[in-house]
């Protein structure tokens, strides 16, 4: 895509989260970071290396139900072969999120063998769950824990402090917000986090990244993109035709375009459109 659009969103209570994040970080054996497996690369704040280093690492994938099958299995290949300790899953559906369990005491079996050594048996683990805002942590958190002990919508920025939830005796999650990083050098990736919600639609031209996305499906995923908006194979598709199909119309008949535009966006997010990858690893192109 050319020309892309510089999108830049960092407000100030990413600081402070960047902050305490720093600040507890020696309080936890391990780190979860959840990102989201349409774009999983793109999702993975650089500052978590930073501030997570000498940590056992826990990659989720999370929102699976929303990605291509075949790339997220090439993702979750590619991690592990890093020796990162990987988990496909699906916090909303609940797909595959007990498979974390294991998979902690898999990471942090060095730790246990230790405690086990000194005779400290019983002491919980405790998972700080990191990631950008709008993947899923709390989701996450509230499928393990079985309760709705933290706030989710399906909007970023949600959750604003730590919080601290017990799954059992053996393992205590640290819940935080969600942060991105001061700013997006790379305009793909920052145009990747605005498809998928994870930066606000105010800081951006909603219809310019609507469009840019709709230029994306139709190139990559063209025959279930363009059945979800009954727009036949050879037929311009843009988002003047999805308004004019969907009976989205102003005063005079013409086609409401930012309405056109929201609604790409939130069926994409949703995974109403269909399972879609925007990213594949480098090795597998």
């Amino acid at each position: 895509m050319a020309d892309l659009p510089d999108i830049q969103w960092f407000p100030g209570h990413m600081t402070k989260t960047r902050r305490m994040i720093q600040a507890d970080i020696k309080l936890v054996d391990a780190v979860a970071e959840i990102v989201d497996a349409r774009i999983p690369e793109s999702s993975r704040n650089p500052i978590i290396d930073e501030l997570a280093a000498g940590k056992p690492r826990i990659l989720l994938l999370n929102k699976c139900d929303y990605a291509d099958d075949q790339i997220t299995a090439l993702w979750a290949c590619h991690y592990k072969q890093q020796g990162i300790k990987t988990v496909v899953c699906d916090c909303r559906s609940g797909k595959n999120v007990k498979a974390f369990i294991p998979t902690a005491h898999a990471a942090l079996s060095d730790v246990l063998a230790r405690r086990k050594a000194k005779g400290f048996v019983g002491s919980a683990l405790r998972i700080m769950v990191v990631g950008i805002p709008n993947v899923g942590k709390s989701s996450f958190i509230n499928r393990l824990s079985k309760s709705s002990k933290t706030k989710t919508a399906d909007r970023p920025g949600v959750t604003r402090g730590k919080q601290w939830v017990v799954l059992d005796r053996d393992i205590e999650l640290l819940d935080t917000p969600g942060i991105l990083w001061p700013k997006f050098e790379d305009k793909d990736v920052a145009l990747k986090l605005a498809f998928t919600g994870a930066v606000k639609d105010d800081v951006y031209d909603v219809y310019e990244v609507a469009s840019l996305l709709t230029e994306f499906l139709d190139k990559n995923y063209p025959l279930p993109f363009r059945q979800r908006y009954k727009v036949d194979a050879g037929e311009k598709i843009d988002l003047t035709v999805i308004a004019q199909k969907r009976g989205m119309l102003v005063q005079g008949g013409e086609p409401d375009l930012m309405r056109a535009a929201a609604v790409v966006l939130d069926e994409f997010r949703s995974g109403k459109l269909g399972k879609f990858s925007l990213e594949r690893p480098i090795e597998s192109v």
